[in-house]
Parts: C-alpha cells; structure tokens; sequence
C-alpha cells in the first residue's frame, strides 16, 4: 500500500517544531514540513503566496494540514493544486467564522497602530489580538515563534484579518479546541471539537489530533 503524503503548514509566525508531537503510522503515512517564506511584498496577495509556496509540494494529491492563518494558506494552495483532503486545526474555514474582536481590528484599522513594535516582541504584540492567555504561554510562544521579521508580520496580520472566503472548501476537515480563545469555536460551524483545546493545542493535544487524522484518512 502507498503512503499517504501529508504536508503541514504552520501558524502565524510559527516553525514546522509545532508538528514535533504528530505521530501518525509511518507505514501508511509521510509528514512533510512547509516553511515560511518571506512575502515579496505588503501587496503580495494570499493567493499568489500560496501558489509560491504550492511548489514545495512534490507529491501529486497530497493531505494538506494547516494551523492557524496557516489553515487559510492550505486552503488556498488547494486551489492550486489537486488535494486528497485539506486539514485544518484552530482555524478558520471563511471569513464569517472570524470572531467580532479581531473584525472590529480590521474595521477600525487599529493593526495599523502596533506594527512599529512586532519584531522586537512578537508576544507583546500578538496579545491586543489574541488576549492575556498568551501570557501565560511566554515561554512556549518564544519557543515555537521562529518568524519576526517585521515585513513579514505586517503582511500575515493583514492577511488574517482581511481573508476573504465566502464558502467552505468541500474536502475540508476542521479540527477546533473548545477553548480556542483566538477563534472561538461558538463562531465556527461544521468542526471536530478538541475538549479544553486551546490556540496551541497542537503541542498540549497532539494524540487527539493525531488520532483524528488518521481516523479521517484510514
């Protein structure tokens, strides 16, 4: 039996070590880590840096997994190319599944006001978005968050915030933490919830989502 080639893609400013804990049976399966790459410019628009990032993909109809904003890039490199099924995990699937807090941001244009300080300290940063839990996570965040080029960052909090998917892609697997506090669950529909799943619980949750993969692709 062939394997099945699964490429995961990581969050928002995030390196491919949040998958470290995925263990899926390597008999029937093949992880495959997407980097980030620098966007070519503030205007780069989310489509044409998936298809920038869709030539990485060497294998022919793969599983596509992505996290976070990195759940809207798989997303959009689908469109790009033949997929098995596409994977996301504390994510969203359009853009009506944003919570009020983060489009009141996009609205009012109040992103506008931090990006000066987003290299220095990505943690201090991403709290007016996300809320005091990341306190908590410090460490774990300093860890995990490999990308703070401020170029970058301007680019992707964009993106997140003006994402624009009207309708959720019919291959799509949502995994959603109950206690994901950056996309609360109570906005999304249609999700295999995760009991006290937070934002990060890709490292706290990694057997249950482990288990759900490959329940879903077996």
């Amino acid at each position: 039996m062939s394997k099945k080639h699964i490429y995961c893609f990581p969050g928002l400013g995030a390196s491919t070590k949040i998958f470290e804990y995925i263990n899926l049976p390597k008999e029937s399966f093949e992880l495959h880590l997407l980097e980030w790459k620098m966007p070519l410019s503030l205007n780069e628009s989310i489509q044409e840096y998936a298809a920038r990032i869709s030539k990485d993909i060497i294998h022919e109809n793969p599983v596509l997994v992505g996290v976070s904003f990195g759940g809207m890039i798989v997303q959009e490199i689908s469109k790009v190319i033949s997929t098995e099924k596409v994977i996301i995990i504390s994510s969203i699937k359009t853009h009506d599944e944003l919570p009020k807090r983060l489009k009141v941001i996009r609205d009012t244009r109040a992103y506008k006001l931090f990006p000066a300080k987003i290299a220095e300290n990505i943690e201090e940063y991403t709290k007016y978005f996300f809320g005091d839990f990341l306190k908590k996570r410090a460490e774990l965040y300093k860890m995990y968050l490999s990308v703070r080029n401020p170029e970058y960052m301007k680019w992707a909090i964009y993106n997140v915030l003006h994402w624009k998917q009207k309708t959720p892609l019919k291959n799509i697997i949502h995994i959603q933490g109950t206690d994901d506090h950056v996309f609360p669950h109570k906005h999304i529909k249609d999700f295999i919830a995760v009991e006290k799943g937070t934002h990060v619980m890709i490292l706290m949750k990694a057997k249950t989502i482990s288990e759900i993969i490959v329940n879903h692709l077996t």
